[in-house]
């Protein structure tokens, strides 16, 4: 190898808070040719936007590794929680590297070989994470090339590579291979002028359908989840929790629990847990320990939040505005004002939190089910006061997240539990745990004054979110007079909310969506305009008109004034950079207020789908989970009590609910992806609700739309 070619590979330090030292990656993975690539390039070449490459950090290197063998491997510190990267991923690496996507093997989460990453959430896997692995892909295909050019003797422009191999176009006996370019060096090298990504008119394993890679492993249940996971001498932990969030450990006995054969109580202040080689003794023994608690509740529950939060002390802070709402006022021929409720609403992913920590001579491991291994990283390096490189995170197969494992409480109990008794310790959580410690989609109240003049335009919006997040929260119509206000928790105030929210899949744009789409159809109806023709009428974004054309062609729809009878509703929006449309048909039973959805239809435009067999299941898995937020999902609360336990008292969607599910993912093959996890989900709840109007004449203003909401909206009709 030239001389030119080699450098040290100390040369360039990844700092140890976002990375494992550069000598101990190199000696964990042996041979081959590693590239690295500088992030800050990448994301000139893909032109991100700033706001969109948000959480990036500068030192986030996209890398992969070529072995002596010839298989190509990808790290990337995202995780696989049944989303489907695991597939779509190198999908995109085999086109840029001209391979088969059979030769690419990925790992995922590992933060000891994995670089950092900011966490798994907001459908930015593909549209982020990807562009820049497809950038940093495409210069590793250069920098082979360089080689092979130096090796053979031909220039670089007279090559070209198929699966792996590099061949002389002028004397297809010249050949060389990515193999045989690595064996046994490890070599670092940037190229001066940075290739551009490949044409989409070059593509053989993007935009082709894939079977997510692990569907065997999962359907048949060989597939490995933390709390699958043993290993030798590992026991089984239970931690006392306080009955409210609002609680305060005033006296503790735990003579009881230390009776249980097997049992030790392990106690650090007020983290008090037990441990058991055997997991039944362990719960046995955690309901033995007596505790007394003080409390401090604020008088608030799931009926009155609402009042609550509009009477709260708040922050007003102005999002933006356009025009002059009050010149706007002057403009409407007719005005409208609507307040809408959302409620908590909890993950309930079929796999709790869990974790297995173990602490071999004074570096800390730990597998977790988590979004962030990362994230979990740098808690138990606080917790525990340990450096980067004495603290591991793996993260196995996820048994669903929705945005309810970007925290990692758990990882941190059961690292600092591992220390505390020197052994492995297993911490599943209980599913009164999981709702305890739930960090739900916020409850929220949307209010929104409007108005269109004679002709149907709208002139004015006035939107009013209090306590609830402003993704979605874009008019997207095209409204000369805007005015947009958040209600938020002032800086020391009295926290409105008593326990923990944050993500929940499209986190507030299914709240935000399903305000403004109702209220769309409340204007469409009163000027007497066909719901469809009256969103083309104000609507100027070809993205959303081009998803409503689809929808309403694969629905076949017919237009007709609402309320026609018919039960049919339409909605549309945006989230992740992807647009959709929606088309529902509903059946209302009158007397029970019980609903059906008949059918449901999306279209969306999400910019190069790499997999349209993966976008379909995440499209059908959005539509089937956004049902459950509209019907009946409601975590119930006092104070800081969680009424709500379990499933028996929190009904998700089930299979007897689905209805027929169309689904259309628009060709845009030469556009850049968009995400693809939550943007289906965002207007179930605006769709039904119009739908249910279209049929009765019923308006539902408050989500979920349980019977009796139903019933009780059939009465003002």
């Amino acid at each position: 190898m030239k001389k030119d070619q080699i450098k040290d590979h100390d040369s360039l330090q990844v700092p140890e808070s976002h990375g494992m030292p550069r000598r101990y990656f190199f000696k964990l993975l042996g041979g081959g040719l590693f590239i690295f690539f500088r992030p800050w390039n990448a994301l000139d070449l893909i032109g991100l936007p700033a706001e969109q490459a948000h959480g990036v950090p500068k030192d986030y290197n996209a890398f992969l590794h070529v072995a002596e063998d010839g298989s190509i491997t990808c790290y990337t510190g995202k995780i696989e929680m049944g989303q489907g990267i695991i597939t779509s991923l190198p999908q995109m690496m085999a086109d840029e590297l001209n391979v088969s996507v059979g030769m690419i093997k990925i790992v995922m989460g590992d933060t000891d070989i994995c670089p950092w990453d900011q966490g798994t959430w907001g459908s930015q896997s593909t549209r982020i994470f990807g562009q820049l692995m497809r950038t940093a892909t495409a210069e590793a295909r250069g920098v082979l090339l360089d080689l092979a050019s130096k090796q053979l003797g031909v220039p670089i422009a007279e090559l070209e590579v198929k699966d792996g191999i590099i061949t002389d176009t002028k004397d297809p006996k010249k050949t060389v291979s990515y193999a045989q370019l690595t064996k046994g060096q490890k070599i670092e090298k940037f190229l001066d002028v940075k290739p551009s990504m490949m044409d989409h008119t070059k593509f053989k394993e993007m935009g082709k359908s894939y079977n997510h890679v692990d569907s065997t492993l999962k359907v048949t249940g060989e597939a490995k989840y933390t709390g699958d996971m043993k290993l030798p001498g590992m026991v089984f932990a239970r931690i006392l929790r306080p009955p409210s969030h609002a609680a305060k450990l005033t006296t503790v006995d735990y003579s009881e629990a230390e009776k249980i054969a097997g049992t030790k109580v392990i106690r650090d202040g007020d983290f008090i847990a037990v441990i058991n080689e055997n997991r039944d003794k362990a719960d046995e023994a955690i309901v033995k320990i007596k505790a007394e608690y003080s409390f401090n509740e604020v008088q608030v529950n799931d009926k009155t939040i609402y009042d609550f939060m509009v009477k709260a002390d708040s922050n007003a802070m102005a999002l933006k505005s356009t025009g002059d709402v009050d010149a706007g006022e002057k403009l409407c021929d007719k005005k409208f004002e609507s307040e809408f409720h959302d409620p908590y609403l909890a993950h309930v992913a079929i796999e709790t939190h869990s974790a297995l920590a173990q602490l071999e001579v004074d570096k800390m491991t730990v597998w977790a089910a988590t979004q962030s291994p990362f994230g979990l990283r740098e808690g138990i390096m606080r917790e525990l006061n340990l450096p980067a490189e004495k603290v591991r995170v793996v993260t196995p197969f996820v048994g669903g997240g929705f945005g309810g494992k970007g925290e990692f409480k758990q990882g941190i109990e059961a690292a600092k539990l591992a220390k505390l008794a020197g052994k492995p310790v297993m911490l599943v959580w209980t599913r009164e745990e999981e709702f305890f410690y739930d960090t739900f989609h916020p409850a929220g109240v949307i209010k929104i004054k409007s108005g269109i003049d004679k002709d149907g335009l709208i002139k004015l919006w006035d939107y009013n979110i209090y306590y609830s997040g402003t993704r979605g929260a874009d008019a997207i119509y095209e409204i000369p007079n805007t005015k947009f206000t958040h209600y938020d928790q002032k800086r020391g105030g009295s926290p409105v909310h008593q326990f923990g929210t944050g993500a929940w899949r499209a986190p507030n744009n299914n709240t935000n969506t399903f305000a403004r789409e109702v209220q769309i159809d409340i204007m469409a109806t009163a000027a007497g305009i066909d719901p469809l023709e009256f969103r083309r009428k104000n609507l100027k974004d070809v993205h959303i008109l081009d998803c409503l054309k689809a929808v309403a062609d694969k629905f076949g729809y017919v237009p007709g004034k609402s309320p026609s009878g018919r039960g049919i509703g339409v909605a549309c929006g945006a989230d992740a950079g992807a647009w959709v449309a929606h088309m529902a048909e509903v059946k209302v039973d009158k007397s029970t207020g019980k609903v059906k959805v008949v059918r449901i239809a999306c279209a969306q435009d999400m910019g190069l789908c790499i997999n349209p067999e993966g976008a379909t299941i995440q499209m059908e898995g959005c539509m089937t989970m956004g049902l459950g937020y509209t019907f009946t999902e409601e975590v119930l609360f006092e104070g800081g009590k969680i009424l709500t336990h379990s499933l028996d008292a929190y009904d998700i969607p089930k299979f007897s609910w689905l209805p027929k599910i169309d689904t259309v993912v628009l060709d845009r093959k030469d556009q850049p992806p968009q995400g693809g996890g939550e943007p289906a989900i965002i207007a179930i709840g605006a769709v039904i609700a119009n739908a249910i109007f279209d049929a009765t004449g019923a308006r539902l203003y408050r989500l979920p739309m349980t019977p009796e909401r139903v019933l009780e909206a059939l009465k003002k009709v």
